[in-house]
């Protein structure tokens, strides 16, 4: 072997060993905490500073809790966690939209690949449309934070349901992660009809602590939300997220 052919292989070689091995699944659930910790940071600190003016509403009935909207966007420091939590997590959540589309990509026949990518783009209009709901907040760009969260919520309500419906024609999938996203998809739908009911009924009839119910309800959509991502734990077992030098790319343990 020549000199030159030595260093090629050697540069070959640098070129292409891992920087960084990561298991994908713990990957997948990191990326979800950042939202889930500034959630529960935010609704705990204007729960314990702010609390008179995160619970307050048109009504001025007496209510236990604040609305998302109020913890997140209405404070400081809550605001800036959440928008920072928000920021981190968006990159990495469109990658794993991306491979979520190869990994449905790679079970369904030809014919079916056009139901991945419609899946893929609801993922991307989701995380889009929560990026956008957290930096105009509903104190400052109601119009804008309105549109966006209604985009948030039938974006991720459509998203979980045509991937609960590919997930389930394949045997290979993963059993278990099937049947904690339908799980997550139920809690979901019913914290969507909740938080409509009690919404209105607070409009319309102003009673105590009937807002904290819709707040509750609020928090139940979130939550089943960000749950469901995290059964991206069982769809890539066994895969490890690898840092090369010129990308990224997800390998088999």
């Amino acid at each position: 072997m020549s000199k030159d052919t030595r260093y090629g292989l050697l540069y070959s070689e640098y070129e292409y060993s891992p920087y960084l091995r990561i298991p994908f699944e713990k990957f997948a659930i990191v990326v979800v905490c950042f939202p889930l910790f500034a959630f529960i940071f935010c609704i705990s600190y204007s729960v314990l500073f702010n609390f008179e003016s995160a619970t307050y509403t048109h009504c001025d009935v007496y209510n236990m809790l604040p609305s998302i909207s109020a913890a997140i966007g209405n404070f400081s420091p809550q605001r800036e966690i959440w928008q920072s939590a928000i920021a981190i997590h968006a990159v990495p959540r469109f990658y794993i939209a991306f491979e979520y589309l190869n990994h449905h990509c790679s079970v369904l026949p030809p014919q079916d690949i056009w139901i991945a990518q419609v899946a893929f783009s609801l993922n991307l209009i989701e995380n889009i449309a929560l990026v956008l709901l957290s930096f105009f907040t509903s104190s400052q760009s109601y119009a804008v934070h309105e549109k966006a969260f209604v985009t948030f919520i039938i974006g991720s309500e459509m998203y979980m349901i045509l991937t609960c419906f590919l997930q389930g024609r394949f045997k290979k999938q993963s059993r278990i992660s099937l049947k904690w996203k339908k799980r997550f998809l139920i809690m979901n739908m019913a914290g969507i009809v909740a938080s409509v009911y009690f919404f209105l009924r607070h409009n319309s009839f102003c009673e105590p602590y009937i807002y904290t119910l819709f707040a509750l309800s609020e928090y139940v959509v979130v939550l089943s939300n960000m749950a469901f991502h995290i059964t991206a734990h069982y769809d890539f077992q066994n895969k490890d997220l690898v840092v090369y030098k010129h990308g990224v790319a997800l390998t088999e343990r």
